[in-house]
């Protein structure tokens, strides 16, 4: 069985308030697209995860494709697999590639051995693994507030449009760029983007985080900058960083002239 993890995009990021466990309180839009992973699973003989694509640092068992199937194995004594995964979407970008890499897991092993877990145990199962992992479970637009791991639909569709994502060759730290947010009341309610045009989006729809990352990776606000100058509508940093995205009414011509490593035409 073979499934395509996708990454997401952060629309709009605020962090409302400090919480006594040390956690942020925040709200977001989580958009999937289509930008995807490679993931295939088959019986084998014994457990094993092997990877390509973009080098994956780190211990085969410290994977979340891994963690996925450990936390099913648990509940349903699962056979043996072998689970290959091909990485494309970037690391430290902000795209939660990881969190896709797991969720999709969870799904495919469900949908495989016919577990028939249902969808709410599913995302029950995957917020074990990040605070974002549910998010890829139903892999539609969401509202998302607490930690990021309180959900709510939203109907928005941006299929119309290009959505761009470009990574300079710096990747940011989820910890650090924590560390420098100032909590703060959002001035738009990201709720209501359904009723606001996206032409306003660039007044209204900030990311908390850009501050602080932009002050430490002036080369993000540079790619930012440069996305609105090839004509995007909407560009924003994605989460924590490091990729920007932008969203365009057609893919811009000087796509060759960015001086970055890695960019990714998603729709």
């Amino acid at each position: 069985m073979i499934s395509f993890p996708n990454a997401k995009i952060n629309i709009g990021l605020n962090i409302v308030s400090k919480r006594t466990d040390g956690y942020h309180n925040l709200e977001t839009i989580f958009y999937p697209v289509q930008l995807k992973d490679a993931l295939e699973l088959v019986e084998s003989d014994e457990t094993q995860f092997s990877a390509s694509g973009t080098k994956i640092d780190g211990k085969p068992e410290n994977n979340l494709v891994f963690k996925a199937y450990k936390i099913l194995e648990q509940d349903f004594k699962l056979p043996p697999v072998k689970l290959h995964l091909h990485k494309v979407i970037p690391f430290g970008a902000g795209l939660g590639g990881g969190s896709a890499d797991a969720a999709f897991t969870l799904k495919m092993l469900n949908e495989f051995f016919k577990l028939k877990i249902s969808t709410e145990k599913l995302e029950s199962y995957a917020s074990k693994i990040g605070a974002d992992c549910p998010f890829f479970i139903n892999n539609k637009p969401t509202f998302a507030s607490g930690i990021g791991d309180q959900f709510q639909h939203v109907s928005l569709d941006l299929s119309e449009y290009k959505i761009i994502i470009a990574k300079p060759n710096t990747s940011v730290s989820t910890p650090d760029a924590y560390r420098h947010v100032i909590p703060a009341k959002p001035e738009f309610n990201l709720r209501d983007i359904e009723q606001l045009p996206i032409e306003q989006w660039k007044i209204s729809i900030k990311n908390d985080f850009e501050t602080s990352v932009f002050q430490q990776y002036p080369e993000i606000e540079v790619l930012k900058n440069s996305f609105y100058a090839g004509g995007a509508i909407y560009a924003s940093m994605s989460g924590s960083g490091s990729a920007v995205f932008g969203i365009f009414r057609q893919i811009p011509s000087n796509l060759n002239n960015l001086d970055i490593t890695e960019i990714y035409i998603c729709q």
